[in-house]
């Protein structure tokens, strides 16, 4: 017997497309809410599939953060100008990780210490320089000296260069001025963000790059981000436990924006979109109840 999609079990198991089955693409939700939505008596009697497509991408982006969980993970060895780019979905990162030779994922925590400025351009009398015209100029390392990273990053300060990475190790006491040694040698006022060895790193969003600490040049490192769900248009997919929250979303977007539809049915539309979008938050939870009590047996452990 076959599937709904007419792929036999065989077709299934010798392809490549595996558990995709789960999804539902965008253009095809697209295309059903343009055949059950909109037509002669029914609600939306005309509207174009330009502004569907658009109330349907903007709810991919809604929902991606705590329902549909679009969650990415990026692999990279660290190269020597020690940025890596940031993924062009990319909304905000829930994790970034070293990675040791056991294959063990070790966190990294971002530095406060440190930040990549415009870098502007003096002139000799230390003057900025406003030769391109009215805007301030960035400064253009002709000096000689090329800053670490600027060969794939231009917008590169000499802060940025001179940045190490202050938790290479517990030994080094000159990044944090509060850190004080009493006359005994013992060392205290350590933030405990910096007590470990896995290293560092800070994020410039201005120019798109994330810097890491010198410590982790060659090391791989993952960064685990939250996508907007609209990288490529193959990942335009969504679970069908949400299928029905992203019409109600395109439908309150739509109905919304018209002025000849009465206040009632819009807030009708809005009250239907909320309760999907709290269903399939439930349903795509995936707690397991077996798995749930197993962590509470954890927490019953007394602590001695």
């Amino acid at each position: 017997m076959g599937l709904l999609d007419g792929t036999t079990q065989l077709q299934y198991h010798d392809g490549t497309d595996k558990g995709n089955y789960q999804f539902v693409s965008l253009d095809d939700i697209i295309s059903s809410f343009m055949v059950v939505y909109v037509g002669e008596n029914k609600i939306l009697a005309k509207v174009s599939r330009t502004d569907v497509q658009f109330h349907g991408m903007r709810a991919i982006q809604e929902l991606s953060y705590d329902v549909l969980r679009s969650h990415k993970a990026y692999e990279i060895e660290v190269p020597s100008t020690l940025v890596m780019y940031l993924p062009q979905d990319y909304v905000n990162y829930t994790k970034i990780v070293r990675v040791d030779s056991n294959g063990i994922e070790k966190p990294l925590y971002p530095t406060g210490k440190t930040s990549n400025p415009f870098a502007i351009k003096q002139n000799a009398d230390g003057a900025y320089d406003f030769s391109g015209g009215s805007e301030l100029q960035r400064q253009t390392w002709d000096d000689g000296v090329t800053p670490a990273g600027s060969a794939t990053n231009p917008d590169t300060s000499d802060t940025r260069d001179r940045f190490s990475d202050i938790s290479s190790s517990n030994d080094n006491q000159d990044y944090d001025d509060v850190n004080m040694v009493d006359s005994r040698g013992r060392r205290y006022g350590l933030d405990p963000q910096h007590a470990q060895t896995n290293g560092t790193f800070y994020i410039d969003n201005a120019t798109g790059f994330i810097h890491f600490g010198s410590s982790l040049a060659g090391e791989t490192i993952i960064l685990k981000y939250i996508s907007d769900g609209l990288g490529t248009d193959t990942e335009m997919i969504v679970h069908k436990f949400c299928e029905e929250a992203i019409y109600k979303h395109i439908m309150y977007g739509l109905v919304s924006g018209r002025s000849n539809i009465p206040e009632y049915v819009v807030q009708r539309f809005k009250k239907e979109k909320f309760a999907e979008t709290r269903k399939a938050k439930i349903r795509l939870s995936n707690i397991k109840m077996e798995e749930f009590t197993q962590v509470l047996r954890g927490l019953g452990k007394p602590i001695k």
